[in-house]
């Protein structure tokens, strides 16, 4: 039964409009610290169109494409990574964007605030106010 519209265009159909060194171009943008995004614009302007949703489609689906960009993705975290390390003592160096950057790049989190927040949520939703300032109390006391 046909449904009618444009048959979907296999990653393999689409490496034809692809550079012939198209796996080195994009493991060389991500080795310089390139995003998804940039690559996504690397991909449109070979093909003439991309959209989100082939992306994940083939990230899905297309194991050469999504090795690929599990690959780049590691190659671009150690980019990152390494320009926070090697900048550790520079002065002019922002410790502030990098982790920032970081945090939306990658996903980097404080974890420990997180867990503790969580925790404490659950443990004080469950006590009555007497418990709760009982609880306080003797925290209190233990901090000095």
């Amino acid at each position: 039964m046909n449904l009618g519209g444009r048959p979907k265009e296999t990653f393999q159909e689409a490496k034809e409009k692809f550079p012939t060194d198209w796996f080195d171009l994009i493991l060389g943008e991500y080795s310089e610290g390139a995003s998804d995004v940039e690559i996504k614009a690397m991909i449109w302007r070979w093909k003439g169109s991309f959209s989100n949703d082939l992306w994940d489609r083939w990230f899905k689906e297309e194991p050469e494409f999504s090795e690929t960009i599990k690959q780049g993705r590691v190659f671009s975290n150690c980019w990152w990574e390494k320009k926070g390390r090697k900048n550790l003592e520079n002065k002019d160096f922002s410790a502030t964007l990098f982790y920032m950057n970081m945090k939306n790049r990658f996903g980097w989190a404080d974890k420990v605030k997180q867990e503790v927040n969580i925790t404490t949520l659950d443990i004080t939703e469950s006590m009555t106010d007497d418990e709760l300032e009982s609880r306080i109390k003797t925290l209190k006391n233990k901090i000095g």
